[in-house]
């Protein structure tokens, strides 16, 4: 569920692509609390009239450099199992998934990630230069957790 207020909470790092008249794609991410090198894409989606567009790559690239701004080296993101097109966006976007505790249709899934039945696979994606930490923090824990066409306005900054 998307909350509105959240964007408020985390201005430096949710974006928004909005024509003249809606809301086209958003993504909603924040530096991680408890791993200093890591960010986190919470939400994020393009309207199914808009994809396939580049809007999906432009708000990710645009989280990507506001977490290296931040000094993070490691992006992290999560999905379904079932969702084969966000699987197959984290793929071409770079990440990679994460070992899993089980597998689902050959891809590493953690079972339970998410409570009882939130089974998700967890991906990550290095977005420092080559002088930053090499590898994500271990996971001790589970959390819980194309162009632009004319009519679409600048990515613009949550603020």
């Amino acid at each position: 569920m998307l909350i509105p207020s959240f964007f408020s909470q985390f201005t430096p790092t949710s974006f928004v692509i909005e024509t003249d008249t809606e809301l086209v794609g958003f993504l909603l991410g924040f530096l991680s609390q408890t791993r200093e090198d890591e960010a986190y894409v919470r939400f994020a989606g393009v309207h199914p009239d808009f994809r396939r567009l580049g809007l999906g790559r432009r708000l990710y690239e645009r989280f990507f450099a506001a977490a290296r701004m931040h000094e993070r080296a490691w992006v992290c993101s999560i999905t379904a199992p079932g969702n084969r097109l966000a699987i197959a966006f984290h793929l071409r976007m770079g990440f990679v998934p994460e070992r899993g505790n089980g597998a689902v249709d050959g891809l590493p899934v953690r079972f339970d990630y998410a409570g009882k039945g939130g089974h998700r696979v967890v991906f990550h994606r290095r977005v420092a230069p080559d002088a930053w930490p090499a590898a994500p923090t271990p996971r001790s824990v589970a959390s819980t957790g194309g162009e632009t066409p004319l009519a679409v306005t600048e990515l613009i900054d949550c603020a």
